[in-house]
């Protein structure tokens, strides 16, 4: 990936995540399929080829999703949600995006 196709795929996930996070309330608050469904839509084995960064966000979306418990939801009271904010998530694309080990 170049550096221009790593600029244009962060703002396809940057602008996904904010689309999801606008309808989350749309969701259920806990998957409705069964389990195993999930990877029952993935295929048997990993493709020789990539696939276009549009392919990933829509299997997000068509297979990863339904099968998410959505802690971010506010009909969600189970446990304690942490690390959703847009602020954590950019704090989590710069700690991944410097790739130290953050040992001290």
């Amino acid at each position: 990936m170049t550096p221009e196709e790593f600029r244009t795929a962060g703002r396809d996930l940057v602008d996904w995540i904010a689309d999801y996070w606008e309808r989350i309330e749309e969701f259920p608050v806990r998957s409705q399929v069964e389990p195993g469904w999930v990877r029952s839509q993935l295929p048997p084995h990993p493709p020789e080829q990539g696939e276009s960064f549009d392919e990933v966000l829509r299997d997000l979306t068509d297979v990863i999703l339904p099968g998410v418990t959505h802690w971010q939801h506010p009909g969600f009271h189970a446990y304690f949600n942490s690390g959703g904010s847009a602020p954590s998530v950019l704090g989590e694309l710069a700690a991944a995006g410097l790739g130290v080990q953050g040992m001290l």
